[in-house]
């Protein structure tokens, strides 16, 4: 089970780049977004939404271990990705502009994003990623609505 554990919560190992563990997370997010079939927005809530519960068990479970939003825990970085691109179509353009929003949010971590990291166990670490996610679909969605009226 702790080997389970550590799999999910580091996103299949990604977790253990050396170099930006959590955009190696949002990579492989990415992948998973590109590769799910095409759900009904209700479907995909849930998936997301087990993703997510999931995801505050192991990020407790591994914290224990190394420490509270230890860099190696990654997990978050696929719900986030997963929300930024809620209800897009898969073009590249949309992929890309998600992805990136997405991982401008989750460093920056403008209000109220910077806040709800502070929350204890797993909480805290998915969070905040879920309303970076948030915020990177809204910035799409204005995005897309501008470049189509200008």
């Amino acid at each position: 089970m702790k080997l389970l554990t550590k799999l999910w919560a580091t996103t299949f190992g990604s977790g253990f780049s050396p170099v930006a563990p959590g955009t190696a997370g949002a990579l492989v997010g990415l992948g998973i977004y590109t590769i799910l079939p095409p759900f009904s927005n209700g479907v995909f809530l849930v998936v997301i939404s087990v993703i997510f519960f999931s995801g505050v068990w192991v990020s407790t479970r591994m914290e224990k271990e190394y420490g509270h939003d230890a860099q190696l825990i990654n997990i978050d970085e696929v719900v986030g990705v997963l929300i930024a691109l809620y209800n897009f179509e898969k073009t590249w353009p949309i992929l890309l502009g998600g992805f990136a929003f997405f991982r401008l949010f989750d460093i920056w971590k403008p209000y109220p994003v910077n806040r709800v990291q502070d929350l204890p166990r797993g909480w805290g670490v998915m969070m905040d990623d879920v309303l970076a996610g948030v915020m990177a679909n809204l910035v799409l969605r204005l995005a897309i609505f501008l470049v189509s009226y200008l």
